[in-house]
């Protein structure tokens, strides 16, 4: 069985940072697709991030391109989400997630999820 625990959400303030991480407990990371979501009150999960194993390609939704990075270190079976100049918006549970295929964007894709952290942006 795999777990993925995440950590590091909190509370900031607009315009602030904070990286998120995502331990897995084995040697996954490398062999598959990883990503990370977000889930609001009352909201869908949705996309927000996701790593290909085989190239490193990354991908973003539109609304965190450009604040946003994922990355992953595979000797460590650790990946990251550096969330910079956050907005109140991005106030939400965020999950990574492992197992995915070439649909990164797609929740049904994946199989191994973490317990989620929250993070809280206020105004």
């Amino acid at each position: 069985q795999v777990q993925l625990v995440e950590s590091g959400g909190g509370l900031v303030q607009a315009g602030g940072s904070l990286r998120l991480s995502c331990a897995a407990s084995r040697r996954i990371l490398s062999r598959y697709a990883t990503g990370w979501f977000r889930q609001a009150p009352g909201l869908e999960r949705e996309f927000v991030a996701a790593t290909r194993w085989s190239g490193g390609s990354t991908y973003y939704a539109d609304s965190v391109k450009g604040r946003f990075t994922i990355s992953r270190d595979n000797a460590k079976n650790t990946m990251y989400l550096q969330m910079n100049s956050l907005k109140p918006e991005d106030t939400a549970v965020y999950y990574c997630a492992a197992g995915g295929t070439y649909r990164y964007y797609l929740v049904s894709e994946y199989d191994y999820w973490g317990q989620g952290t929250q993070v809280t942006v206020s105004s």
